[in-house]
């Protein structure tokens, strides 16, 4: 059974299937607030699911103790990084679920635990893992703040009691609360009863509590009461030309805000109050009314030409209300937000206000044109508001069965087309290459492999580019110093993600296997600490990862662990400085104190551990010393080597002298992992003790051992008083688990080393000996490949090709199949989609982030798309045989931009005023002039079109761009590069 990760206080864990069945029925749980639940690293868990999954408790993938220590933003806060997302970073467990999986497993370092508690929200019930932090102050010391974290659903009346308990303030005191956004505007919380989000409070705003003078004046004057927008009483400037304060992650929502306010049809029916007329308090699927009023504020504000920039606070907060996804402040999908706003704006303001039931018909080969009035009218029966006029469409979906070959057709409507991009069929990998020659530093490489390809694809790759065949590497995940997952050549790239850091090995030779003569050995680095036990009252000691593992091969037989150890050596030489002669020899005292011996063997002594070993050898009054090759031998039969100074060239010689000295003899060739002495010469080198054959036995049951060097007798250190010559040895080896913490025994078989088939051991470093022979800067260092100056040549397709793919037949996936009435079962069929009627604003999304089972990835691609005269002719199907009249082309008129990556991008947009017809770019609350070579860049992500017949002429003449406009308002762009204005607008990664 592997060892506990804790002697001090996990618990013997029950069977792998039980733990599995246990953790996985508290997981079905719902929700209720109040309860705890606690935040684990995706990475551990997963690590555990692969353990219990294997059934084997000596298995390599025990994940060791939990370790959240990538949720950390430092080790000294433990604060939570931010922008962490669940099933990605993390999962959630009850809180029963976590005191089993801490009793079983313990915790890494004394991490304290990551409790979260679920909180009922006006639209759900979710765990919130992302209090409200805010600042707490009094109005006499605003610089004096302090920091306090608030669940959503706690009333402002806690907030007053945490003020007045951080600040002492009394109780009979009279006190008002206000708060203070970033842009020290102020607002007053007058409802001590309404919750943190009904206050619209969020992280980094500052409450202030003002105290009523004695002669009952207030110390200061009113403050600027906080509207939904940073005022200037002297700014006038164009009608819509306003920025949007970021909340806090709240680009994407800015984004998509900017590409509805530049929609002429929409912003006049809010700016003519039309919307007043038709608000829909009844709808059950709508928001009461709320969405479509809180919209319409922010656009007049942005339309009313007195702000440069507004704060939609009020705004973000509805949203959170109704769709909690939104709520907190993490980053999200522009896309998603635009989708939940228009169909929040259409329910809100849907003129039908009952809905009536309507069974839909299937075409039966009747001709589409009266299949398509009749979806049509049906949809208008159920959906008639500003949204359905402005951005509904018509598409006719074709179905095939591919058994019975029965067609079926629908026309379905749709508020924006999704459009797929070409794929690539190849992809570009970055992966560390390292070398079997000790002294040559890991290079990096950026490598062209198959998209679909397999990892001996990569090899082959990273082969051409380096002569060493691809039989010969090793391809590995390396994550927090340790090998998070070490590759088969069989397996499917897609498991590998692009942010995933790509380590491959050379090897000595190729097709390393159970029956070869060499065993692959995954080696990490640890430093020792000691540290006092106060539960035992003990000295012990704990480790920790650093630097980067390797993997070498070694000899499957007759590799002792001198030699070992000077393989390990020769393989570190480029960052670990030798021992020069003199201090090779050093002599060293052993004394009857067993502290020592603890603090080597977690605070267990030999008394306490190996009682059997005891009582089998309790018959020897006298045992001869350990020789040069120390082993240090665990509390559960596992052991520690550390070189030999003796080599077995000169054992014999060396130690001839030596046995004089002590009064016994030993033979040439002893084991390097432990002493072969003899008693009396009553036993041979070789021999083993009735207490080794026990212990060996039970190690054998348990399955404790990976690979192991066990001394042939079991005996206590320090029982005498000897000085002996030994060589220093820099380092010590121990056989760990795949996570490097559970440290586990190593058999010796014959004075060599018995190997598992997967064996990981870790280089154990003395805090001093590693400062002072192990060169952390050398070790870090790395070459990059010319292969990694090549510019990454981004591919550039035209719109054209995106909106053929979204048109092209495809086969439905096994995942969402299609019931066939005919067959009167679910087949895979073929479908088809085409356009029947296109809306007067036609939304465009570009479907740059790619998910897979295995990956996530965003498309970089550069999507050509015309500014205007955007041509569906060849897209839309005639609605009649005799139509000859080609479609109203379409121009653009705004576009939601995505800078960066899946997990730390950036949201802009750019947009054309409607007044005056200039293109701006929007920057969260900055907005500059745009010209429109600009706008075409590999970050645009939503593209809305105006049909042009729909387009009135600018009222006004477009400004001039002037150098003596405010700085904070409007700056021509002068910069020419691709990217436009990322490369002259000052981007900052939410």
């Amino acid at each position: 059974m592997a060892a506990n990760c804790s002697a001090g206080s996990a618990t013997e864990p029950p069977g792998l299937e039980t733990q599995w069945r246990e953790i996985d029925n508290l997981n079905q749980q719902q929700l209720r607030a109040g309860d705890s639940w606690y935040l684990l690293d995706k990475r551990w868990y997963d690590q555990w699911k692969e353990y219990v999954d294997t059934g084997d408790q000596n298995s390599t993938s025990y994940p060791g103790k939990i370790d959240n220590t990538e949720l950390y933003e430092d080790l000294d806060s433990y604060r939570l990084k931010e922008r962490l997302t669940e099933n990605d970073d993390f999962i959630l467990v009850p809180a029963e679920a976590w005191r089993k999986l801490l009793s079983w497993y313990d915790m890494m370092d004394n991490q304290p635990p990551l409790e979260r508690k679920v909180v009922d929200l006006p639209s759900t019930v979710k765990v919130e893992v992302y209090p409200v932090e805010i600042y707490l102050c009094l109005s006499s010391n605003l610089e004096s703040t302090v920091t306090a974290q608030f669940s959503r659903a706690d009333k402002i009346h806690a907030i007053h009691q945490k003020i007045r308990q951080h600040f002492d303030v009394s109780e009979t005191a009279e006190s008002r609360l206000w708060m203070r956004s970033v842009d020290t505007s102020s607002e007053r919380l007058r409802n001590l009863n309404m919750t943190v989000l009904d206050s619209c409070l969020s992280s980094g705003m500052t409450v202030i509590m003002e105290i009523r003078n004695a002669d009952g004046t207030w110390p200061t004057s009113r403050p600027q009461i906080m509207r939904n927008s940073a005022d200037e009483d002297s700014y006038r400037g164009p009608p819509g030309v306003c920025g949007l304060t970021n909340l806090g992650n709240t680009c994407f929502m800015n984004s998509a805000l900017q590409c509805l306010s530049n929609t002429p049809p929409l912003t006049e029916y809010f700016l003519k109050n039309l919307y007043l007329e038709e608000l829909n308090f009844s709808n059950p699927l709508g928001m009461k009314g709320e969405i479509a009023e809180a919209y319409a504020d922010v656009i007049k504000q942005m339309w009313s030409g007195r702000h440069y920039s507004v704060v939609p606070r009020v705004f973000k907060t509805k949203v959170g209300h109704f769709a909690s996804q939104f709520l907190g402040y993490q980053q999200h999908d522009s896309q998603e937000l635009l989708s939940f706003l228009l169909d929040g704006l259409h329910e809100d303001l849907n003129r039908v206000k009952k809905k009536e039931y309507i069974e839909l018909r299937d075409a039966d080969g009747r001709p589409d044109q009266e299949v398509a009035e009749e979806a049509w009218r049906n949809h208008l029966r159920r959906n008639d508001s500003v949204i359905v006029d402005t951005f509904h469409g018509l598409f006719k979906s074709t179905l095939v069965c591919p058994e019975c070959n029965k067609v079926s057709v629908t026309f379905d409507p749709f508020c924006y087309l999704s459009v797929p991009l070409p794929v690539s069929k190849e992809r570009v990998m970055e992966v560390f290459y390292v070398s079997l020659d000790p002294t040559a530093k890991p290079t990096q490489y950026r490598l062209i492999v198959p998209k679909a390809g397999r990892v001996l694809d990569l090899c082959t790759a990273l082969s051409q580019a380096t002569g060493v065949p691809p039989n010969q590497m090793t391809v590995t995940d390396v994550f927090n110093h340790r090998f998070y997952r070490i590759y088969q050549s069989d397996e499917s790239l897609s498991c590998i993600l692009d942010r995933d850091d790509i380590f491959v090995y050379q090897l000595s030779s190729g097709c390393v296997d159970e029956d070869s003569d060499e065993v692959v050995l995954s080696i990490y680095m640890r430093e020792r600490s000691h540290y006092r036990d106060y539960g035992s009252g003990s000295n012990s000691y704990g480790t920790s990862l650093f630097g980067h593992p390797l993997r070498m091969s070694v000899p499957r037989a007759h590799c002792t662990p001198e030699h070992l150890y000077q393989l390990l050596l020769e393989r570190l030489a480029r960052y670990v400085r030798p021992l020069d002669p003199s201090e090779e020899v050093e002599e060293e005292e052993e004394d009857d104190e067993e502290e020592l011996y603890k603090a080597q063997t977690n605070g267990v002594s030999d008394d306490e551990g190996e009682e059997d070993s005891e009582e089998a050898g309790s018959s020897k009054k006298e045992e001869e010393p350990r020789a040069s090759n120390e082993v240090n031998e665990q509390n559960n039969g596992q052991s520690e080597a550390s070189p030999s100074s003796e080599g077995e060239e000169r054992a014999e010689e060396e130690e001839s002298s030596s046995e004089q000295e002590r009064g016994s003899s030993t033979e040439e060739g002893q084991s390097a992992c432990g002493s072969t002495d003899t008693t009396d010469g009553d036993q041979s080198a070789g021999a083993e003790p009735s207490g080794k054959e026990e212990d060996e036995d039970e190690e054998e049951e348990d399955g404790e051992e990976a690979a192991s060097c066990t001394p042939a007798n079991k005996r206590h250190p320090g029982r005498r008083r000897y000085t002996e010559r030994r060589k220093k040895a820099l380092f010590t080896i121990q056989a760990v688990n795949s996570n490097g913490t559970t440290e586990r025994g190593m058999a010796e078989a014959g004075g060599s080393i018995s190997f598992s088939s997967q064996p990981y051991i870790a280089i154990d470093w003395d805090p001093d000996m590693k400062k002072k022979y192990y060169n952390e800067n050398e070790a870090e260092k790395y070459i990059k490949h010319q292969s990694m100056d090549v510019p990454h040549q981004q591919t550039t397709v035209q719109l054209q090709e995106c909106i053929e793919l979204f048109t092209t037949v495809e086969t439905l996936e096994e995942e969402n199949p299609w019931y066939c009435p005919t067959c009167k079962r679910h087949q895979l069929a073929t479908k088809k989609l085409d356009l029947w009627s296109l809306p007067e604003v036609l939304i465009i999304h570009l479907k740059r982030f790619s998910y897979t089972k295995y990956s996530r990835e965003k498309l970089d691609t550069i999507v050509e798309f015309p500014l205007r005269d955007l041509d569906f002719s060849g897209f839309l199907l005639k609605k009649t045989v005799n139509s000859t009249e080609p479609p109203c082309p379409y121009d653009l008129i705004s576009v939601s931009n995505h800078y960066g990556g899946l997990r730390d991008g950036h949201y802009t947009s750019y947009a054309r005023n409607k007044d005056n017809g200039q293109w701006y770019y929007f920057d969260d609350s900055k907005v500059t002039y745009a010209r429109e070579e600009q706008i075409v860049t590999s970050a645009a992500y939503l593209l809305f079109y105006q049909r042009q017949d729909k387009i009135r002429q600018p009222s006004v003449p477009p400004p001039v761009p002037c150098s003596t406009q405010p700085e904070n308002h409007i700056s021509s762009q002068t910069n020419d590069s691709a990217d436009g204005a990322s490369a002259c607008v000052s981007m900052e990664t939410d």
